[in-house]
């Protein structure tokens, strides 16, 4: 063997060695913080969830605890080692564990538990695996519970799936057993602090300036919008976004299944539904909800989705009077969301056909805004279609901007399109001349795609 294979050699075995010892360390680590995180709950236990001195007085008394028992601690522990078993341990009983970070940190917008040992990230679109693991499943089904009780919700056997939210509006999913055969699986879809206005989306290219125009003189005009998308493309955003060109003078009122929605207008009634109860009774629907909206005077309705039998009576206030609502619905086209549509509206149980449900369709929905999540990770808006009448059976949509794909995509790999006219000015331009809402020419001026 020669010198430079010898020494090479040497320098792998040296790096695997250091490897091994960092594992090595790494597993005294969660070792220590497993004893010490279940040695706090034996010691205070009820304390946890009755403390009369407020959070920051538990924070203290655990921390003194914590001190206290690392001082004894046989193991040799730098500073930084005792604070960093101090903080996990704290985040561990105190906050939501290991996926605590995560929450605070402004760059992942969704956080994936798929068991104790295994957490995922997204940032800027893409998912990434962490190093951050749960002590283990007890720990993980007593974080989920923590999260579901705050809100009036619950998780067992009898009922092993949740919807719902943290105290700053994050979206939560948690599945247990039977239902998750690898271990709790907890999802966490996160919503800025900050809500994001339309200027962040110009921003971060979802939108252009001169449909971000179109979509608030359409707003202010009282046109019915929907926004269609698949999961996670960023559809509840652009509804934050819409509802915050509504008037303040207006009454609105939201219906969500967890209120996430976060307006600012002064005269906002936020409505949520409500499971049904350990005994099976007292569940309120979104449908229960739109029902009810309509007995409280609202000049604007805002679903956060319509997924159900809710669909049939949101069209029908839409035709009577309470134009202007705002929604969104999955879907992969902004044809298909007509087909979902009425597929909806079977699912209400009154057999109407085909016909009277597609005109109650056609005579409802003025704009669909459809966005997608394309492959480097950023949410577009790729097209927005009038929804311009019935010809015969069919209810016709004509696009009046389609994203461009065929600019292609640059060396980081992000797409170069963007949002396009077709030339083609919509109908609902005079409704909005009759309200004295304006819209500059240029807005529909044609765009030609690029050539390849």
């Amino acid at each position: 063997m020669s010198l430079s294979d010898r020494l090479a050699q040497s320098v792998n075995s040296s790096a695997d060695l250091q490897i091994s010892v960092d594992t090595a360390r790494t597993n005294e680590f969660d070792k220590l913080k497993r004893k010490y995180h279940y040695a706090i709950i034996d010691e205070l236990g009820p304390d946890l969830e009755n403390n009369g001195n407020g959070q920051e007085g538990l924070r203290s008394k655990i921390e003194k605890i914590l001190r206290s028992l690392l001082s004894s601690e046989t193991m040799p522990l730098s500073g930084p080692d005792k604070e960093n078993i101090i903080c996990d341990v704290l985040d561990n009983i105190l906050g939501y564990g290991p996926i605590e970070l995560f929450l605070h940190d402004p760059d992942v917008t969704e956080i994936m538990a798929n068991n104790p040992d295994n957490i995922y990230v997204e940032r800027g679109g893409k998912i990434y695996k962490t190093d951050r693991k749960f002590l283990d499943e007890e720990h993980l089904l007593r974080i989920i519970d923590k999260i579901v009780s705050q809100v009036g919700r619950r998780i067992d056997e009898s009922s092993p799936m949740v919807d719902a939210r943290l105290p700053d509006g994050s979206r939560v999913n948690a599945v247990i057993h039977p239902l998750a055969l690898n271990g709790p699986m907890l999802t966490v879809r996160k919503f800025s602090k900050d809500p994001f206005i339309v200027d962040d989306l110009i921003r971060f290219g979802t939108v252009t300036r001169e449909v971000a125009d179109l979509l608030k003189a359409c707003v202010e005009g009282r046109l019915n919008i929907l926004v269609s998308g698949g999961t996670g493309t960023g559809k509840t955003t652009l509804l934050n976004v819409l509802s915050s060109f509504l008037p303040g003078d207006e009454r609105i009122i939201t219906i969500e299944d967890s209120a996430e929605l976060q307006l600012h207008q002064e005269h906002v009634l936020r409505l949520e539904s409500r499971p049904a109860n350990i005994e099976g009774r007292g569940e309120i629907t979104i449908r229960d909800l739109v029902r009810n909206a309509l007995r409280m005077r609202p000049d604007r309705i805002v679903v956060g989705e319509v997924r159900g039998g809710e669909t049939l009576d949101m069209l029908q206030a839409m035709n009577t009077g309470h134009d202007g609502s705002l929604s969104t619905v999955h879907a992969n086209s902004p044809r298909d969301v007509l087909s979902r549509l009425e597929t909806m509206v079977l699912m209400s149980g009154l057999d109407l056909p085909v016909r009277a449900t597609r005109e109650q369709i056609s005579a409802a929905i003025d704009l669909i805004v459809h966005l997608v999540r394309l492959r480097d990770g950023t949410r577009r808006i790729t097209q927005i279609t009038e929804v311009q009448g019935m010809e015969g059976d069919v209810i016709t949509l004509q696009d009046l901007f389609r994203f461009d794909f065929s600019m292609g995509i640059d060396r980081d790999g992000r797409f170069r399109g963007k949002l396009k006219s077709t030339g083609i000015r919509p109908k609902f331009t005079q409704k909005l001349m009759d309200l004295g809402i304006k819209l500059s020419p240029d807005i529909f001026r044609y765009e030609p795609m690029a050539r390849r």
